[in-house]
């Protein structure tokens, strides 16, 4: 009955044993096959990396570019604004005196004066 206890440590060692063979192989034959594609993922990462870094450098000077864009065109609208308020400015004399035309042929009613035009315009 002695040897009972020591066969059954002896058994305990030697599964112990295979676990510890298996859980190696295992791990061996797991990173043999998880390698590669750690390798082709982390230099997927790094051109991912590079490639975010270029359209992250292209999306700011665009940003800026166009900043500069709509900074013009709102230049322009005011220079536009400031050219149409000095026309009108300049052409009210002339806008008075061809009224004053128009009203002195018609007798003096603007109603008439603008009818006069329309029926000269359409050929009545």
């Amino acid at each position: 009955m002695k040897a009972l206890p020591w066969r059954v440590i002896g058994v305990l060692l030697a599964v112990l044993i295979v676990l510890g063979v298996g859980v190696a192989a295992g791990g061996w034959l797991a990173s043999r096959h998880y390698r590669p594609l750690l390798d082709t993922a982390n230099e997927q990462l790094a051109t991912e990396k590079s490639v975010n870094g270029s359209l992250l450098s292209l999306t700011t000077e665009q940003g800026l570019a166009l900043g500069k864009l709509v900074k013009a065109g709102e230049d322009r609208a005011q220079a536009a604004k400031v050219a149409v308020d000095d026309a009108k400015t300049k052409s009210q004399p002339d806008y008075a005196a061809a009224n004053r035309i128009q009203q002195e042929r018609t007798g003096g009613e603007p109603a008439t004066a603008a009818m006069s035009i329309i029926d000269r315009e359409l050929g009545l």
